[in-house]
């Protein structure tokens, strides 16, 4: 008859939450603050400072790409990093996206539009939580990478061709926020039908 694996070696599975992924995402957040003030140096006419926090959102940004990594490839995977990654993307880009409006840089449509959908996910989030979280999704992804594409070319101080490219990664970043936000409500939803379900089942055994 084999012995019981003891329950130290069964708590080592669980990554612990001080890791350095979920360092990488608060590093992120602290950022936030930064690229704000340097975004309205000057009022936001400084050609310098424009590229200057073009360059703070780029390495907020890229961070996000390199916590996800980590954290699947190295096995740091936490609910807290769950909650906080997407928290701070939307920490990132709401600043972001409200910097360029107030400085007429971005039309105020897509910046409700964009915000209004990331805030309604979060609180999804946080309606679902006692069941269950809600992790980022390849969709998701995808939409954080083309606004940070559209919003760093609107951040930096360019005319002409790039500033179409800007639009169409602006324009491709609402429509993949829209769909995305859709299918968020779905999991929402589905995840509080599964776990009544289950309640309703356990409470008729």
């Amino acid at each position: 008859m084999s012995e019981p694996e003891p329950r130290a070696a069964a708590a080592q599975t669980a990554p612990p939450v001080v890791n350095l992924a979920n360092a990488l995402t608060l590093f992120r957040i602290v950022l936030v603050p930064v690229f704000v003030v340097v975004l309205f140096v000057d009022d936001g006419h400084s050609a310098l400072w424009r590229v200057i926090a073009f360059l703070v959102f780029a390495v907020a940004a890229i961070t996000d790409q390199i916590d996800g990594r980590i954290a699947r490839s190295w096995n740091l995977v936490t609910d807290f990093g769950k909650m906080a990654d997407p928290i701070a993307d939307k920490a990132l880009i709401g600043a972001a996206l409200l910097g360029l409006s107030i400085l007429n840089e971005l039309p105020w449509w897509v910046t409700v539009v964009i915000l209004v959908r990331e805030i309604g996910v979060t609180l999804l989030r946080f309606w679902v939580i006692r069941h269950g979280v809600i992790p980022a999704s390849r969709g998701g992804k995808l939409k954080t990478l083309l606004q940070c594409f559209g919003i760093g070319l609107f951040v930096l101080p360019l005319y002409g061709a790039l500033h179409i490219v800007g639009w169409v990664f602006i324009v491709a970043a609402v429509v993949a926020t829209v769909v995305t936000g859709l299918d968020y409500i779905w999991q929402a939803i589905s995840l509080r039908r599964s776990a009544h379900a289950a309640a309703t089942d356990a409470k008729f055994r």
